[in-house]
């Protein structure tokens, strides 16, 4: 069921207006006390600080208060500022409302304790304005961040960036910190996918933008805690944890269109011939080279004496193929999911029938000129025959695999 919007700005010239390079984003909840002081001053910064032009969204989300009544007397009283109410609560529904219809070049948000301080606020919006980066975060866990809170804030915000870093192989530093901004091209077309509406909204957002490729640029900031939060630290971790669950099976299923977005908004290679991400699939190939050509020297000593060398060759590059093709599918092209898989082993046998034709015919070349030969010679034929099977194998993957995109876009930023 969709959200019931609705938008009031202050008064404006019968012409058009401009739009404005950056809209910030203020999301309040029941907040009629911190409302008034948050805006103006917020305002009164962008008035005489900030080098871009900028409107104030606040974005109302079903408060129950005079929450509301705040917003539309600042939006009255001030030019640049105006008012979304939504029906239902959430920080990240508000938040995905806004972003989605803003006509600004840039969107951003900020919690409306203002605890991050705004001088951080030019260096988070100009590398997306000028087009380098795509998604800015503020981080308190960087060296150089400096920060003021209790041990317990401090001890949950790490070990939640812990949990997201051992279970989603999460890059960024800090995922909720309340200071991001993100270009608003880009926003439109992830936050589709973006399911939560609510505390686990700004962590889903930084999985799906770094699984896409998005360029995601970190400012340390400096953070005041606000002792009133009225966080539910217990049931905010609690769904957060749950939504981790549910994005990590999302993405290890396939469901998400990750490849798409990738082929829609990915970066042009840096060196013209290499295609993006050709560097990171040749080294996580080679680790499942090494892997698999091992487990075939002892597949292929193990049955040698049993069937014979050709047999032995045969049955051993038979069932190492299989799993390469498996362990390449998900490790070093990132294709999740069983869509395609049946099509992708056969197209993966293919391959494999080229790298027996090389191997078999390196054994038959070598019992034609050696009959006698020993094992441990069979052996080095065959590891030499295998690097030739190899690059025609990685070459012949990466077509097979070739929508899979550039799957380490994020992780050499």
């Amino acid at each position: 069921m969709s959200d019931t919007v609705t938008a009031v700005r202050a008064a404006e010239p019968a012409e058009s207006v401009t739009a404005p390079v950056v809209d910030v984003v203020v999301p309040v909840y029941n907040e009629e006390v911190d409302l008034g002081p948050c805006v103006r001053r917020l305002h009164a910064f962008l008035m005489v600080n900030f080098p871009f032009t900028a409107r104030i969204t606040i974005a109302d989300n079903a408060s129950t208060d005079a929450s509301l009544r705040v917003a539309r007397q600042l939006a009255a009283d001030f030019d640049g500022v105006r008012v979304v109410h939504l029906d239902r609560k959430g920080r990240g529904r508000a938040l995905r409302e806004v972003w989605r219809g803003s006509d600004a070049q840039v969107v951003a948000y900020m919690d409306v304790d203002l605890s991050t301080d705004l001088n951080a606020l030019l260096p988070l919006v100009a590398p997306l304005v000028s087009g380098h980066s795509d998604l800015a975060i503020g981080t308190r866990l960087a060296s150089s961040s400096r920060v003021v809170r209790g041990p317990k804030r401090e001890i949950i915000s790490r070990c939640y960036n812990l949990i997201l870093r051992t279970s989603l192989q999460a890059k960024f530093s800090d995922a909720q910190c309340g200071f991001k901004a993100m270009r608003s091209q880009v926003a439109r077309m992830v936050l589709p996918l973006v399911e939560d509406g609510e505390w686990f909204f700004d962590t889903e957002l930084l999985v799906l933008a770094e699984r896409i490729g998005l360029r995601i640029h970190e400012v340390p900031v400096d953070w005041i805690d606000d002792p009133d939060s009225r966080v539910d630290i217990v049931d905010t971790a609690r769904k957060d944890l749950r939504g981790i669950w549910r994005v990590g099976r999302a993405l290890g299923s396939g469901r998400l269109p990750i490849n798409d977005l990738r082929a829609a908004i990915g970066r042009e290679p840096l060196v013209e011939g290499v295609p993006l991400g050709m560097v990171g699939q040749l080294v996580r190939f080679g680790m499942v080279g090494i892997a698999s050509t091992l487990a075939y020297l002892l597949l292929y000593v193990l049955l040698q004496s049993i069937t014979g060398a050709q047999l032995a060759n045969f049955l051993a590059l038979l069932i190492t193929a299989i799993g390469n093709t498996a362990a390449n599918r998900a490790f070093t092209f990132g294709v999740r999911g069983s869509a395609q898989a049946v099509s992708h082993q056969l197209q993966g046998l293919t391959i494999f029938g080229i790298g027996l034709a090389l191997t078999s015919g390196s054994l038959f070349a070598l019992h034609h000129w050696a009959p006698g030969a020993a094992v441990h010679l069979e052996l080095a034929v065959l590891v030499i025959a295998n690097l030739l099977a190899t690059l025609v194998r990685f070459v012949g993957l990466r077509w097979v695999f070739r929508k899979a995109g550039a799957h380490d876009a994020a992780g050499s930023r």
